[in-house]
């Protein structure tokens, strides 16, 4: 390595494939095995955590140790790659590890992963899931425990396969089992995980738990769903719906109305799937769907699988990580999905119609949550935006700005501007007077405050 790529490295910084180190210690290998479950990386010793060197004191007989060392602690056994890098009198060793092939690595029986530029150690179900990712399997197509095939509702697999060869997507033949075989649903004659969760007899109770809302501590309906994994889909989805509110257009053209969700179903349904799918079944967390007024959000009880980050689902190119890939094959076939690491693009695409509303997704203890939201609802398949300010005026303005406070006290300035086609400036100033007139008032600061109507 020359100078100036070691000058690049420190530049750019710690990330999830480099490590500064002072000196080599237990922290060193724990870093190395991180990089060997994850893409493969180097731990730079003798640079401190913010990029000065210091340099270390090393020999051939030092590296070998090192090198030993590691071989020992680590299992399976992994080799390292070292180099010294002179800098005038100063030495920094470069320690690099590839991507092991069959994973996880672990160091004194403890298991790490990299995450952004630190190790994170990792939960007895994260382990098996690297374990299962790297021999190109996935949970659901291991055997399910002490499971027959009587234990399977043989008319849900035939109206699945009916579905199947409508969609045209593949052609199922033959009765009900040698489908399942075909798919690889039944091995050695027994159901899988994916088998039984889709076409189970017996109610797995992996729930799905759907609440609404009228604040967070108010609920007004709930409900438990559970059962075969199609059947789930639709249930929920009628649960949900029953919930929505819906606008009535009548174009005046025919005597015919148009129903308007205030949300799109088709991202609605897509969420659903989503966390159908990808759900993590070894956990007992149910996915839990919470409905208010303006906001809907569903939690999945696991976080992004391989190497998906929140920013990959931000991008309309991102590479999808299957956790379950026969269930997933599963709701492909019946076009239940319609491409792999394309449902994100999908919604955005469905809630572009709706000039209001935002779609957030982050990771969050236990799981991933999604939520829809918006400020004002859809009441025209014309352009919400146009529909909303072509009759506001500048006498009215305060009127509409104190509606939107009122059913949503988070809004932000942004959201105003580009309701009412405003700039930033006139919004402030308008609601600076609305704040004199004592007729509304803010609470907190800019970022995290809130609004409320003086009534």
């Amino acid at each position: 390595m020359t100078i100036i790529e070691l000058n690049n490295v420190l530049l750019n910084g710690e990330s999830d494939t480099v490590e500064f180190k002072t000196s080599f210690n237990i922290q060193t290998i724990e870093t190395l095995v991180a990089f060997a479950n994850l893409k493969g990386g180097a731990v730079y010793i003798g640079i401190t955590d913010n990029g000065k060197i210091m340099g270390v004191s090393v020999n051939s007989e030092t590296i070998q140790q090192w090198i030993n060392e590691i071989k020992t602690k680590t299992e399976p056994s992994i080799i390292s790659d070292t180099e010294i890098i002179r800098i005038e009198d100063i030495s920094v060793v470069k320690v690099s590890i590839s991507e092991f092939p069959v994973k996880p690595i672990s160091v004194k029986g403890r298991y790490f992963i990299r995450k952004n530029n630190s190790n994170h150690l990792l939960a007895p179900n994260e382990i098996s899931d690297i374990y299962i990712q790297s021999m190109q399997l996935s949970w659901d197509s291991y055997l399910y425990q002490n499971a027959t095939i009587k234990d399977i509702d043989l008319s849900k697999v035939l109206l699945f396969i009916r579905k199947v060869n409508e969609v045209k997507r593949f052609y199922l033949e033959g009765n009900e089992i040698n489908a399942l075989e075909k798919l690889g649903l039944i091995k050695e004659g027994r159901p899988t995980h994916a088998a039984m969760i889709l076409f189970s007899k017996e109610n797995l109770r992996y729930n799905v738990h759907i609440g609404r809302f009228k604040s967070a501590d108010l609920i007004i309906a709930d409900k438990m769903i559970s059962g075969n994994l199609y059947d789930v889909l639709d249930e929920s989805m009628r649960e949900i719906i029953s919930h929505l509110k819906f606008a009535f257009e009548i174009t005046g053209k025919t005597t015919s109305r148009t129903e308007i969700p205030d949300y799109p179903l088709e991202a609605i349904r897509e969420l659903m799937v989503n966390a159908l799918v990808h759900r993590d079944y070894k956990s007992s967390i149910d996915i839990q769907i919470k409905i208010f007024d303006q906001s809907i959000s569903i939690f999945n009880p696991s976080g992004l699988f391989g190497n998906l980050t929140i920013d990959d689902l931000k991008t309309d190119n991102y590479r999808a990580s299957t956790r379950n890939k026969l269930i997933a094959e599963a709701f492909y076939l019946t076009k239940d999905i319609e491409k792999y690491g394309s449902g994100f693009i999908r919604i955005r695409k469905a809630i572009s119609e709706y000039k209001t509303m935002k779609f957030e997704y982050k990771e969050i203890a236990n799981g991933f949550l999604a939520e829809l939201n918006y400020s004002i609802q859809k009441i025209s398949t014309k352009d919400v935006t146009k529909d909303v300010t072509k009759d506001v005026t500048k006498e009215n303005r305060a009127a509409v700005i104190i509606d939107m406070i009122g059913k949503k006290p988070e809004t932000t300035v942004n959201d105003i501007a580009e309701l009412l086609n405003l700039t930033r400036r006139t919004v402030l100033r308008e609601l600076k007077q609305l704040m004199a007139q004592k007729r509304i008032n803010r609470k907190g600061g800019r970022k995290s405050g809130f609004w409320e109507v003086i009534t």
